[in-house]
């Protein structure tokens, strides 16, 4: 009798999820209760929070431009990696490919850059 070769992984990842579910459920039960003004109020990055209008505050753009240049950074790593790892069965090729992708991500990064998105003020 052969064990087929998935199952130890969807055992490993259903003790993951239990392990998960069960953590949140007890930490409910047995966690805490004492709750103030300052654990209920917004946390910003140890300043004191500013007061929000009725219909949202104004979120200055460099948030969403530092977002953005996390996501292009985590996009550059995730095509870079399976490069790395079959570098020397893909051939020159893929080598001229991952050069020109590298390349645009510099040339946003210094386009960024120049204009003051990499300054926080």
């Amino acid at each position: 009798m052969s064990i087929n070769p998935y199952v130890p992984i969807l055992f490993l990842f259903a003790l993951g999820v239990a392990f998960a579910v069960v953590s949140v459920l007890v930490f409910g039960f047995i966690g805490p209760r004492r709750y103030n003004r300052a654990k209920l109020d917004s946390y910003e990055c140890g300043i004191e929070p500013s007061p929000v209008a009725k219909g949202g505050g104004r979120v200055p753009v460099k948030y969403y431009v530092t977002a953005m240049l996390f996501i292009i950074f985590d996009v550059e790593s995730l095509f870079l990696l399976p490069f790395a790892v079959a570098f020397d069965r893909l051939g020159l090729f893929a080598l001229v490919e991952m050069v020109l992708f590298v390349l645009t991500v510099f040339i946003a990064y210094a386009y960024v850059w120049r204009r003051g998105g990499l300054e926080w003020d």
